[in-house]
C-alpha cells in the first residue's frame, strides 16, 4: 500500500488540496484539487475539481452541503476524502499538511498539531483577521475526517524568524514590540521553496544574496543571504509592501486615521477599502487581474501597471540594500512566472543595478533570463508552497531525503 501525504490550503472560500505519493526516497505529486465557493451562501456554485499530476481533468462537480445547505469547510473536506477513497484505493493518507497564514513568534518550524498547538494557532487570529480563521476552519475538518493521523502545520512566518531583529521591529516603544507589533513577513513557504531549488544550483548557491520577487494577486519580496530571510517587503500584515490585486500595499499610517476621523469610517469599512477595494483593482477602476490589465486600452489600467512596476523597482532597491548587493534575482508567482512584459520592464528599470535583460530568453519563457554579463543572474523559478509542505510533513514522520 503506498504512503499518501495530503496538502491542505484553506483560503476563506475554496480549499486547495494536493496528493503527494511519499517513500524513502522522494515525494510524487499525483493529484491537485481546489473546492472552490465555500461560504459564499446558499445558491452560490460550489465545485470540486482535481486533475492529476500532469494537470489532466479527472473531477469537476458541484459540491452539495448536507440537507442542501451552503457547503462548508467540513463538506468539502468530507467530500475530498470521499474521492480519494474511491481513486485511491491502493493508497492511505499518513500525514496531512496544512499551509497556515501566522505562527507569531511562537511557531518557527513545522510542527504536529495537537489540541494545544490548535489553541495557540487560533490565539493568533487577532494578527491576520482576514486569513487565520479560514485556515483553522481547514484544520478542525481535515483533523475531523483524518482523526487518527498527524497533522502539520507548516506556516508562512516562519521563514522570516531567523531575520535580524533590527529588521523584525518598528520604530515603536519596546511595548508594542513585545505585545506582538512587529515585521513578521509572509509567503514563507513559496521563498523557502525558491531556496531550496537554488540550494544546489552552484557551489556559490550557499552565500549568494538573492532577491525573490512573488508576484501575484498577492505580492511581496525577501531579501534572502546563505539560504535564509533578511528582509521581507510584508510585515505586520500580508497589506504591506507591494500593491497587489486589491491590496493598497505600502500606506501612510496618517491615512487610516483621516479616514477614521474626517471620513467617518468605521474599522471594518478600512479592512475592506485596503483589503478589498485597492491595489491594481482601486488604481485601475478596471480589473485586479494582471492579464485583463495588459489587455486593457483603458488609462486607469496603464497606471496600475506602472504604479506595480515603480514599486517593485523601488522595493527591489531595498531589498538589496538589505543585502549590501546582489547575486541573483528570482521571478515567482502567477505574474512573475508568466508575464514577460512585466518581467522586461522591472529588468529595464534595474540596469543601474547592472543587470542586464535577455529579450530573447525573457519572451521564450526559459529559466535564466539575463545576459552573460549582467551582475546578477536572474531567473525565472516556479514556486511550489504545496511541495515545500508535503516535504514538511514526510519529514515529521521520519522521512529523510535530500
Amino acid at each position: 500500500m503506498t504512503d499518501l501525504i495530503l496538502t491542505v490550503n484553506a483560503g476563506s472560500s475554496s480549499i486547495k488540496i494536493a496528493l503527494f505519493a511519499a517513500d524513502r526516497n522522494c515525494l510524487s505529486p499525483t493529484l491537485r484539487g481546489q473546492v472552490e465557493g465555500l461560504g459564499v451562501g446558499l445558491g452560490a456554485p460550489t465545485s470540486l475539481k482535481i486533475s492529476d499530476g500532469n494537470g489532466t481533468a479527472l473531477h469537476d462537480a458541484a459540491l452539495i452541503g448536507e440537507a442542501e445547505s451552503a457547503p462548508t469547510h467540513v463538506d468539502a473536506m468530507a467530500a475530498i476524502l470521499d474521492w480519494l477513497a474511491q481513486a485511491e484505493p491502493n493508497g492511505r493518507v499518513v500525514a496531512v499538511g496544512h499551509r497556515i497564514v501566522h505562527g507569531g513568534s511562537i511557531f518557527s518550524s513545522p510542527v504536529i498539531i495537537d489540541d494545544r498547538v490548535l489553541a495557540d494557532i487560533a490565539s493568533l487570529e487577532k494578527f491576520a483577521p482576514l486569513h487565520q480563521p479560514h485556515n483553522l476552519a481547514g484544520i478542525r475538518a481535515a483533523r475531523a475526517a483524518f482523526a487518527n493521523i498527524p497533522h502539520i502545520g507548516c506556516f508562512d512566518t516562519a521563514y522570516h524568524q531567523p531575520q535580524p531583529e533590527l529588521n523584525k521591529r518598528f520604530a515603536l516603544p519596546q511595548t508594542l514590540y513585545d505585545a506582538g507589533v512587529r515585521r513578521y513577513g509572509f509567503h514563507g513557504l513559496s521563498y523557502e521553496s525558491i531556496a531550496a531549488q537554488l540550494a544546489g544550483t552552484t557551489p556559490q548557491s550557499a552565500t549568494a544574496r538573492v532577491v525573490v520577487a512573488h508576484l501575484g494577486n498577492g505580492a511581496s519580496m525577501c531579501a534572502i543571504r546563505d539560504g535564509q530571510s533578511v528582509a521581507t517587503t510584508m510585515s505586520f500584515s500580508p497589506l504591506d509592501g507591494l500593491p497587489m490585486g486589491t491590496r493598497c500595499g505600502r500606506l501612510d499610517a496618517a491615512v487610516v486615521l483621516h479616514l477614521l476621523q474626517h471620513h467617518q469610517r468605521s474599522a471594518d469599512e478600512i479592512s475592506q477599502l485596503l483589503n478589498r477595494e485597492s491595489g491594481l483593482l482601486g488604481l485601475s477602476g478596471v480589473s485586479s487581474d494582471m492579464r485583463a490589465l495588459q489587455a486593457s486600452t483603458m488609462p486607469g489600467a496603464r497606471m496600475a501597471i506602472d504604479y506595480f512596476v515603480e514599486h517593485i523597482l523601488r522595493e527591489l532597491a531595498g531589498m538589496v540594500a538589505a543585502l549590501r548587493g546582489i547575486d541573483r534575482l528570482v521571478f515567482t508567482g502567477g505574474i512573475g512566472e508568466n508575464d514577460a512584459a512585466l518581467r522586461e520592464r522591472v529588468m529595464i528599470g534595474a540596469s543601474w543595478l547592472g543587470i542586464r535583460l535577455d529579450a530573447d530568453a525573457n519572451r521564450a519563457g526559459r529559466e535564466r533570463i539575463s545576459t552573460p554579463d549582467s551582475t546578477a543572474d536572474v531567473l525565472v523559478l516556479r514556486t511550489n508552497e504545496e511541495s515545500m509542505i508535503a516535504r514538511h510533513a514526510a519529514r515529521a514522520l521520519g522521512y529523510r531525503f535530500a
